[in-house]
This record gives structure tokens, sequence and C-alpha cells, in this order.
């Protein structure tokens, strides 16, 4: 099948398609005599599980050590068991920082209970007031 038909059947676009190839997620895939990309029906399950696993926020680095392991096929499922463990715990610290979050923006909002003029409002004087440090991204969010 050709790229457009993958990208239909994976419900995702041809450029997404596109960058997980760029990524080494998804093995370039075979080129018709037109020089036109042909996918199998292996590719389509191997982007299927990439963007099911792209689904629970996994990382593309955490998608390439679970694509390596099915490869191998070989041994037990330890290591599987090992990488979800660890992105539980990602979840977790995740989530607790979104509780922070919601808690600043709650305080933010409470500064500011009537509409004012913009010189007098709480939140825009609370947001120029704080201090903050900056985020440490985790996920590329692409696809």
């Amino acid at each position: 099948m050709k790229i457009g038909e993958l990208a239909q059947v994976a419900q995702c676009t041809v450029e997404t398609v596109r960058y997980y190839e760029k990524e080494g997620l998804l093995p370039a895939p075979a080129r018709t005599a037109a020089n036109y990309r042909s996918y199998s029906s292996a590719q389509v399950d191997r982007l299927r599980f990439i963007r099911n696993c792209r689904a629970l926020d996994m990382t593309h680095e955490e998608i390439r050590t679970l694509l390596g392991l099915i490869d191998q096929s070989a041994g037990d499922c330890g290591a599987v068991n090992q990488l979800l463990d660890e992105h539980i715990a990602h979840v977790d610290v995740r989530i607790d920082e979104l509780s922070q979050l919601k808690q600043q923006l709650s305080e933010l909002r409470q500064r500011c209970q009537s509409e004012q003029a913009m010189d007098a409002c709480g939140i825009l004087q609370g947001l120029a007031a704080m201090e903050t440090e900056p985020r440490h991204e985790r996920h590329t969010h692409i696809g």
C-alpha cells in the first residue's frame, strides 16, 4: 500500500508516517518501480503499535526500546514490565506537577474577583511578580 493508504488505515497523517521513518521508529519501506513507498501489513501493525504507545504518552525513546525488544523476541517480558513501571512513575510525577500547576492557577485566579482596570488586575500583577523555575520537557508530542 502507498503512504496515504497507510496513514488512513493507521488514523494518522502522511507527515506523521514520514516523521516516524525519519526518527527510525518505522523502517523505511520498499519502493515501487515508480519510486513510491510501498508498505506491508507488518508496517501497518508497527505504526499502530507506535500510535498506541504515543496515545499512552510514551516518549520516542521508550517506544524505540519496546520496538527493539519486539524485534529481538527472545527472553521474557521483564524489560517491558520495567519500562512500563518507569513510565507509570513518570506519569505520577507529571500528575504531581499538574496538581501544583492547578494550585498556582487557582491562587492567581483568587487575586482578581471582579472586573477592574488592567493596571489593578491581581492576576496580571501576580504573573509579573512570580518566581518560576524553568520547565524540563520530557516528551515530544508529534503524531
